[in-house]
């Protein structure tokens, strides 16, 4: 069975204030968003680090109790900052106060100028990748079993409780961000509820045949995975200022306009759509635009008023 076209939106909790964050998600709860999403860093990203950045696990949590509606969570958690059996936990009650609203976002960690400032230790990829991978385990044994033990090479927990589980039944979502085809897309096979990643509709063909490739590695069913796009979303008509969002967003990632504009929703309601749909026909069926602050509330309301019903029908 298909699975349903959703739409959510990322606020990335830096370069603004608590009460912009709060109308904010008020905003996207009340126009009928599915999901609605923090970040997971301590300092700002792409952008200057000195400024204001909020947790994101306590602003999830302070948020969702702003909303009512929509599913919450991390896009995504960084695995490096807290242990799994800590997190499943930080998950498990949440998923109560929120009223089972919860998706527990995580990833291998990438932002290597915030762990040499905590003095967090940061690791090779390989290896923040196979410590991915055991605490997808931990989280899913905590949440399952009434006590639970894992002998991993780099975590363990012994006859480890987690109560009261999860509201939701069986668990809540485990979602996973990255796309390393090796590793990465793997992990995301033998683990993931949703995965997450960002691109446009030539790199997700080409992701998610990979991704069909590692679940039947391992036995499982590409279609049991909700597959979910995320990148930077404005709608304007104006052309110039296009060109200069466009551009401004190829600097801070080093690359050129024309490499990462096919990944990105900027531009009228119909090059918006047109885009969505050609996501849709390689598989997406979960779009999460990310709006920097300033927050733009008209962008985030002609999504849901001209947007969304489109596609939901």
């Amino acid at each position: 069975m298909a699975k349903p076209i959703r739409f959510g939106v990322q606020t990335p909790p830096q370069h603004t204030s608590w009460e912009a964050m709060r109308d904010t998600w008020k905003l996207i709860d009340d126009l009928g968003y599915d999901t609605i999403w923090t970040f997971d860093h301590f300092f700002p990203i792409l952008s200057d680090p000195a400024g204001p950045c909020f947790e994101g696990w306590i602003a999830l949590t302070a948020l969702a109790a702003e909303t009512s509606r929509a599913q919450v969570g991390v896009l995504v958690t960084g695995n490096t900052y807290r242990h799994p059996a800590v997190l499943a936990k930080m998950g498990a009650t949440l998923d109560h106060t929120s009223g089972g609203r919860l998706i527990m976002g995580v990833g291998a960690g990438w932002f290597e100028m915030e762990h040499a400032a905590y003095q967090i230790p940061f690791y090779d990829t390989a290896e923040r990748l196979r410590r991915l991978n055991e605490a997808c385990e931990i989280i899913k044994l905590l949440w399952s079993e009434k006590q639970a033990t894992f002998e991993g090479r780099y975590y363990q927990i012994r006859d480890a409780y987690c109560e009261p589980k999860p509201r939701q039944t069986p668990r809540p979502p485990l979602m996973i961000g990255g796309a390393g085809e090796k590793m990465t897309l793997r992990i995301v096979a033998r683990h993931a509820d949703i995965w997450n990643t960002f691109g446009s509709p030539a790199v997700f063909r080409h992701k998610i045949g990979v991704l069909k490739d590692h679940c039947e590695a391992v036995g499982r069913n590409i279609e049991e995975i909700e597959i979910s796009w995320a990148g930077l979303t404005r709608v304007t008509d104006s052309k110039s200022e296009k060109e200069a969002m466009v551009s401004g967003i190829a600097r801070a990632f080093g690359t050129e306009p024309e490499q990462i504009e096919p990944g990105l929703l900027i531009g009228s309601l119909e090059e918006i759509r047109d885009r969505i749909a050609r996501l849709i026909e390689v598989g997406v069926t979960h779009f999460i635009p990310l709006l920097n602050a300033p927050f733009d509330h008209n962008s985030i309301r002609r999504i849901a008023e001209e947007i969304i019903p489109e596609f939901r029908g």
